[in-house]
């Protein structure tokens, strides 16, 4: 029987300063080490992802939104925007923002924007992104994220774009949009189909709006101690903060309440 532990990034598995804490590390390799298999669920793309989790090596990772899922080195899912698709993004959105507005995209492969350095803070945590300002995209993406201040002109691109999903990070005034219907419990679905893993036996953990849905699908749902209302409201239990190890000291107690060692 497949058991799965499955973690949103920011501001769940990751502190504030965009790490996985040596205590939190330890924790995951004792969790594999009793039989668990760890994953990833998350809106990063997945080379970013993977500059986090490298050498926690996860079994499995949801990326860019439930866009694409790889276990191991194997895509096993994959929902992307044509490149048209995408065109019509950058066009509706330059329409209501003008030509200057922040945009990036995620691919299979990398992640672009067309900002530059402007924002030298996000730099440091999205990895290295690819500079492009878009002048005429012709590649099929995963995500295009919008930074969109006016919540009314944010209206007027989602009816815009009545096949794409749409969602506010809550952290900052960015938007991602990805194909009809792709989520992160879209994703973790189709996972457990071709990995033959029962939902039930899945634990999701996560702090934001984008989690709910996998909170809620899954056979427990973990709320963070500094999640939002919203997601401690349809989670299962809630944990200590990501600052507190609160993933830690959870495993650590799920590990020794079925007879196991921790050191």
């Amino acid at each position: 029987m497949k058991k799965l532990l499955l973690f949103d990034l920011d501001g769940t598995l990751l502190t504030s300063d965009k790490i996985i804490s040596d205590k939190t590390f330890a924790a995951l390799l004792a969790a594999r080490e009793s039989g668990y298999l760890i994953g990833i669920s998350t809106s990063r793309s997945i080379r970013n992802s993977l500059s986090f989790t490298d050498k926690l090596v996860p079994d499995v990772i949801i990326a860019s939104g439930g866009a694409l899922v790889k276990a191991g080195d194997q895509v096993i899912y994959e929902q992307a925007l044509y490149a048209e698709e995408t065109g019509d993004i950058l066009h509706i959105a330059r329409k209501y923002l003008g030509d200057d507005c922040e945009i990036t995209i995620d691919t299979a492969d990398d992640h672009y924007a067309n900002y530059g350095e402007k924002y030298t803070s996000l730099e440091k945590t999205w990895g290295g992104d690819i500079y492009s300002d878009f002048p005429d995209w012709k590649e099929a993406s995963l995500k295009v994220c919008v930074r969109i201040v006016d919540e009314s002109k944010a209206r007027q691109i989602q009816q815009s774009l009545p096949n794409c999903d749409s969602i506010r990070f809550t952290d900052e005034y960015w938007y991602k949009f990805t194909k009809k219907n792709v989520t992160k419990e879209n994703a973790i679905i189709k996972m457990c189909e071709i990995l033959e893993i029962s939902l039930k036996d899945v634990t999701a953990f996560g702090d934001d709006l984008a989690d709910i849905g996998m909170l809620k699908l899954c056979g427990l749902g973990v709320a963070m101690g500094n999640a939002l209302d919203e997601v401690k409201a349809v989670a299962d239990i809630t944990i200590g903060t990501n600052d507190e190890d609160g993933i830690a000291e959870y495993i650590k107690n799920l590990i020794m309440e079925f007879g196991g060692s921790y050191r």
